[in-house]
């Protein structure tokens, strides 16, 4: 969506070693916004964008208006998400993933790429994603791609454009949090390791939204017992600035 940044580099430059020809869009999407003030604010730099891209072996931009994405022509796809639009993101942000299929099915209407990169940051968006590729029979392979963090451990994202120095300096806590986690899933189940989690981080200056131990695959939330691949999620404020991330804890690997 904009203010791109080196994960974002990442995803074109593993896709510029794959494939032929690579094609990134930059778009703000209107829909999948469920705060006014949220989509207001999230940071745009188009021009910077598109010289990052080029940059790190992107063929071609992709900036369309707001008119050429929805058309009056377009017909929004019919999905049910079930469970995946539920929980989490899907609790606390309603309608949020309709938003991201909408957008990502029209994007890939517009493109008709062969295959598309998305970084696992938004561990649960690929889940919908791949789930959404599938239930139209898309001809897309979904690649997913690790986080990259800065050197503290924060998760790269355009939102921490965002942060002022003292929420900037508090803001690696969720990563903390998270490599705790992973230690104590070693020792402890599940339902343990978030009640451990959640008392860690609210030690601290940052607002804690939820913390939660899934399994991967269904994204249900695990309590008594690991599952294989088992992913703790994450999200805190610091102050207004709402910051997500994830990790693959030790007891499922």
């Amino acid at each position: 969506m904009g203010a791109l940044h080196a994960g974002h580099a990442s995803l074109v430059a593993q896709a510029s070693r794959e494939c032929d020809r690579v094609i990134a869009s930059i778009f703000v999407n209107p829909t999948q916004f469920n705060n006014a003030e949220d989509l207001e604010k999230y940071p745009r730099s188009v021009e910077q964008d598109a010289e990052l891209l080029l940059a790190h072996g992107c063929h071609a931009v992709l900036i369309p208006s707001v008119e050429e994405v929805y058309p009056e022509s377009f017909k929004v796809p019919e999905i049910d998400l079930g469970f995946l639009d539920k929980v989490m993101e899907g609790e606390f942000r309603p309608g949020h993933f309709q938003g991201v299929v909408q957008v990502v099915y029209r994007l890939f209407q517009i493109v008709g790429p062969d295959r598309a990169y998305f970084g696992l940051k938004d561990f649960q968006q690929v889940a919908v994603i791949r789930y959404m590729t599938a239930h139209f029979k898309l001809p897309v392979e979904i690649v997913a791609c690790p986080t990259l963090r800065e050197t503290d451990g924060l998760a790269m994202s355009s939102r921490n454009l965002r942060l002022n120095p003292a929420e900037r300096s508090a803001a690696p806590m969720i990563y903390q949090t998270l490599v705790k986690a992973s230690d104590w899933s070693t020792a402890y189940a599940p339902k343990e390791v978030k009640m451990l989690a959640r008392v860690f981080l609210e030690a601290s200056e940052l607002e804690l939204e939820y913390f939660e131990i899934v399994n991967p695959l269904t994204l249900e939330a695990l309590e008594d017992t690991w599952v294989p691949g088992a992913v703790a999620c994450i999200v805190a404020y610091a102050g207004k600035v709402r910051l997500i991330d994830n990790m693959p804890l030790a007891a499922g690997l």
